[in-house]
């Protein structure tokens, strides 16, 4: 019998290979999990301060900007724009611009309130102080100096300042350099009536702009002339000065009727016959303007000159009494000493003037000279018919009724 082989080898389990690739398989897979759940935590770690960085960044708010149009600081700003307040990063709460004569601009926000804007431009030549607060945020304040203008021009204004006149005084406008942009001048005048009545301008040259209503103004009316003329830009570079209201008042209703056929003048006032005057007119070679004519001027004597009104030396009185101007040209009535009293009433002798008999040195009470000039008050009206003459231009002195409603509204620049 044999003797059985020893092995010296040791038992050991058995591996297949697919046992062993899958164990060694194993190994990888935890060391990739592991890996896997390290990285998820270092992104949420991440994650999270990030969203506490932004959580941080969204609750610190920017302060407001507040800026000003003028810049703060400016010596010569424009004076033809509105001043401007806007704030970025917020709202604005309050705004308020004073001027150095004690005026202050009043203006309007936007929808966002981001935005302020003057109503009105700031003044030439005035230094300004803009004091702004954002909503939540401190006052600011800004101050800045507009430059005066170059050229400047004026309106003188006809009648006086609370003066009373009859009911056919337009109120009438000079201006001391010629007017282009006509608009905005007659834009920056109103003229209002109490009682109330549509009062239109009327340019007769550019440097005349009248204004009246329709028909004659209501005795009693108050008037108020409004002149917001300064800094309005009148021509290229030449602006206005004036920023003032006027009061003028009208008086009773007086309307005289010259008839040059019948040689006679009734006066009315108040609708009802006051008077009824002899008179002379123009002659046949010197005849007197027909139309409308107002009271523009009044003296108790004057000197009237025939040189003046282009009649050579045909005469030469130093103390004609009661004068009271109806044109520009020279077409006054008045009290007449020197023609025989027969006249008055039955010859056109003059050289197209209206006269009255009077006396010499205006102090006599008792003739018509004197009786119609001292019931008459500049604005008057008086008409001339039946005189041979055309109608005036209305140019001619204070004469704009002449023009129906119609031409007189065409006049306007607005």
């Amino acid at each position: 019998m044999g003797v059985p082989e020893i092995s010296n080898r040791t038992e050991r389990p058995a591996w297949s290979r697919r046992g062993i690739l899958a164990v060694l398989g194993a190994v990888p897979a935890a060391v990739l999990t592991g890996c896997t759940e390290s990285a998820d935590a270092s992104e949420a770690t991440a994650a999270s301060a990030g969203a506490s960085a932004s959580t941080k960044a969204e609750t610190r708010v920017k302060a407001p900007t507040i800026t000003v149009t003028p810049a703060d600081g400016t010596k010569k700003a424009g004076f033809t724009s509105p001043v401007e307040v806007a704030v970025s990063d917020g709202t604005l709460s309050a705004v308020k611009v004073t001027g150095n004569d004690g005026s202050t601009l009043a203006g309007s926000y936007d929808d966002a309130r981001t935005k302020w804007t003057s109503s009105e431009n700031p003044y030439s030549g005035t230094k300004y102080t803009v004091t702004a607060q954002a909503q939540g945020a401190e006052e600011e304040t800004a101050t800045f100096t507009t430059k005066s203008p170059g050229e400047t021009f004026v309106g003188y204004f006809t009648p006086e300042a609370n003066s009373t006149s009859g009911v056919g005084m337009p109120v009438s406008i000079n201006f001391t350099k010629a007017v282009s942009d006509r608009a905005a001048v007659e834009k920056a005048i109103t003229v209002t009536a109490e009682p109330a009545v549509e009062v239109v301008g009327h340019w007769f040259s550019d440097t005349r702009l009248d204004f009246r209503p329709e028909d004659y103004w209501a005795a009693g009316t108050k008037i108020t002339l409004s002149l917001r003329l300064k800094d309005v830009e009148g021509t290229d570079g030449v602006y206005g000065t004036q920023s003032k209201d006027v009061v003028f008042n009208i008086g009773r209703s007086q309307i005289s009727t010259v008839d040059l056929a019948a040689k006679t003048m009734t006066v009315e006032r108040d609708g009802a016959a006051l008077a009824t005057y002899p008179v002379s007119g123009g002659d046949a070679d010197h005849t007197t303007w027909s139309g409308i004519m107002v009271i523009s001027e009044r003296f108790k004597e004057t000197r009237m000159e025939s040189s003046t009104v282009g009649l050579g030396d045909e005469y030469d009185i130093a103390d004609v009494p009661h004068a009271q101007r109806l044109t520009t040209s020279g077409t006054f009535i008045h009290g007449n000493y020197w023609a025989s009293t027969s006249i008055f009433g039955s010859s056109n002798t003059s050289h197209g003037c209206v006269g009255l008999h009077d006396t010499k040195g205006a102090d006599d009470t008792a003739v018509d000279g004197y009786k119609f000039y001292k019931s008459s008050m500049l604005g008057d009206v008086v008409i001339v018919k039946n005189s041979g003459e055309d109608t005036v231009d209305p140019a001619n002195g204070l004469n704009g009724w002449n023009l129906s409603w119609a031409d007189w509204t065409a006049g306007s620049a607005l």
